[in-house]
């Protein structure tokens, strides 16, 4: 592992990440999932994870590892129809991951979710925290919308809030 990662894992602050991610940042990130949780079947959830701990550094876990953990810990698998994505940014690497559950997997191509993610990398780097993450919500639900309308008996079965690790 590099010592660039373990730097910029250790020099990680949670008071940067929630300035990014302020409470208005936060509070518009919850109203597009609403928004687009209306118009498809699918379940969206957000996470935003400073840094890695130090056990997950030393055996060099990833982002893409680490998101699939938090897509267990969060109960994101656990919706009615296999519907549920998550949508996990690691701000120390400045790395997002999507981790789709098996009912939306097999419809979407890897190459589709990649694509959304490194639009919302682009924005990050543009200073645009919180209308990048809120962008790539809606555009999660568009590819959602495309594959799981809605059948007007959905419910919302996860937090549409995100959460900061």
């Amino acid at each position: 592992m590099s010592p660039a990662r373990w730097l910029k894992h250790l020099a990680a602050s949670h008071w940067m990440t929630r300035r990014r991610f302020d409470r208005a940042a936060c509070a518009a990130i919850e109203r597009a999932v609403g928004e687009v949780e209306a118009r498809h079947a699918g379940e969206i959830r957000v996470a935003i994870e400073t840094a890695l701990d130090l056990p997950d550094l030393y055996f060099g876990v990833t982002a893409r590892q680490r998101a699939l953990a938090v897509f267990g810990m969060l109960g994101v698998w656990d919706t009615a129809n296999n519907n549920g994505v998550l949508l996990y940014v690691l701000m120390a690497d400045h790395d997002v991951e999507i981790i789709a559950d098996r009912g939306i997997a097999a419809r979407v191509p890897p190459e589709e979710w990649a694509a959304i993610c490194r639009h919302i990398e682009t924005d990050f780097r543009a200073g645009r925290h919180g209308e990048g993450l809120a962008d790539g919500v809606r555009a999660v639900g568009e590819v959602l919308s495309r594959h799981f309308p809605y059948d007007g008996g959905d419910r919302d079965e996860l937090r549409n809030a995100p959460v900061l690790l």
